[in-house]
């Protein structure tokens, strides 16, 4: 990136929020993002006018997952954080226990077929809880698609918001997960830890 020595850091920055405002006021702006800190790694946050379409993690690359938003939603992509306080904050809620469900809007254009059923019933999971693979399975009306609904974990666009991490195989071990294994622990631990202190 070029430095030129006259432009003041929060010139730029000021600048930049002043571009992402303007592209969304205009109509011009599809996608926002911005990047989180978390106890499970910085987490990407996307939106559209719609609602939340993508938290990633950064195992996931950022880059590619952009990239990836660009190609399918829409190429008018940009950082826009103030775009997406309200979903950080409820992040934030969720990591420091005093959050157990999420109420943001969701944009669910990412999900099909039976990925989108089975993502759709993560909530019925309750905080603090666990449900197998194959329970999942036949929740989402397909009681032998379990390998289908790791796949559906596996490819859920919305991570800890609709969430994966609380389906496990059917022995209580924890399974594959999306943000890796230490993620998916230390988010059922959360919740174990938070439930039995509510």
């Amino acid at each position: 990136m070029t430095r030129f020595p006259d432009v003041d850091e929060d010139d730029l920055a000021r600048l930049h929020r002043d571009l992402a405002a303007r592209a969304a006021a205009d109509g011009l702006l599809d996608v926002a993002y911005r990047t989180v800190d978390s106890p499970v790694g910085t987490l990407l946050l996307a939106r559209t006018s719609v609602g939340l379409v993508r938290v990633a993690f950064g195992v996931q690359d950022h880059d590619a997952v952009l990239t990836a938003l660009a190609s399918t939603v829409s190429p008018r992509v940009l950082e826009a954080p103030e775009q997406l306080d309200d979903v950080a904050r409820e992040l934030d809620e969720y990591f420091t226990g005093r959050r157990t469900t999420f109420d943001l809007p969701l944009d669910l254009q990412l999900l099909r077929g039976f990925r989108r059923d089975v993502v759709l019933h993560l909530p019925d999971i309750a905080y603090g809880h666990t449900a197998s693979y194959a329970e999942m399975a036949g929740l989402a009306g397909s009681p032998r698609a379990v390998r289908a609904v790791g796949t559906a974990c596996a490819l859920n666009p919305l991570p800890v918001v609709l969430p994966c991490h609380r389906v496990v195989r059917s022995d209580g071990s924890p399974g594959q997960y999306a943000g890796g294994a230490a993620a998916k622990l230390t988010l059922l631990d959360l919740e174990t830890r938070v439930g039995v202190a509510a």
